[in-house]
């Protein structure tokens, strides 16, 4: 019976190793199976957060993205069976990119259409009403100064506009100009009328070199 006993003592450590060695991976699996499902369920989460408080706390909920991320990538390196968890990993990571980039889209074109209010409000007054193109606040007696503030903000802005801005200011000074020619029928002073055209005269080439200038930095750093 002793001798029986000798061969099986032997196995021991090795069944004890295995024993070891499978328990290890399975909390190896189990780990990754739960990284790997965070970040799943995250991204997932990041498209059900409205577009407007996602561009609002785009830098948290990337930072956020970043350490999910981490944390499953580092339990999946531990496994020799890696496959699935890096496909599953790979489609969260493909999703969150196509997320991203259309939030990104959406606060370009909110920062740009924030850029165009701001430059309406400042170069037209207090007076002027968003989304109003018509511009039937301006009468015979206050257009001169309509034009009057819109020649002077122009100046003093005029080394901090983009081209889009200056092709925005464009717009906004022919609407005034249409606007003008209805106000001239309801009796515009001869007056104000000649101080009217000292400003266009004024604004012309204001508008001409100064939006050539813009247009010929952006085409440099375009380049670069």
């Amino acid at each position: 019976m002793m001798k029986m006993m000798k061969p099986l003592n032997y196995l021991i450590p090795g069944v004890l190793v295995g024993t070891l060695f499978l328990a290890s991976c399975a909390k190896n699996n189990s780990k990754a199976e739960k990284m790997t499902a965070n970040l799943v369920n995250y991204v997932d989460s990041i498209n059900n957060v409205q577009t407007e408080n996602a561009m609002e706390s785009w830098s948290a909920i990337e930072d956020e993205f970043k350490m999910v991320q981490n944390k499953a990538t580092n339990e999946i390196d531990k496994l020799e069976d890696k496959i699935d968890f890096e496909e599953k990993i790979k489609n969260a990571e493909l999703k969150y990119e196509t997320l991203r980039q259309n939030i990104m889209a959406q606060k370009e074109k909110l920062e740009a259409q924030n850029q165009k209010n701001k430059i309406k409000k400042t170069l037209l007054g207090s007076n002027y009403v968003d989304g109003d193109m018509t511009f039937k606040w301006i009468n015979k007696d206050n257009i001169l100064s309509v034009y009057e503030n819109f020649v002077n903000t122009v100046q003093k802005n005029k080394d901090s506009y983009s081209r889009e801005d200056w092709d925005e200011i464009k717009l906004l000074y022919e609407a005034i100009d249409s606007r003008k020619n209805t106000v001239e029928n309801e009796g515009l002073s001869s007056a104000d009328n000649i101080k009217i055209a000292g400003l266009k005269l004024k604004f012309a080439p204001l508008y001409t070199v100064n939006r050539m200038s813009a247009k010929s930095e952006e085409n440099a750093k375009a380049k670069q």
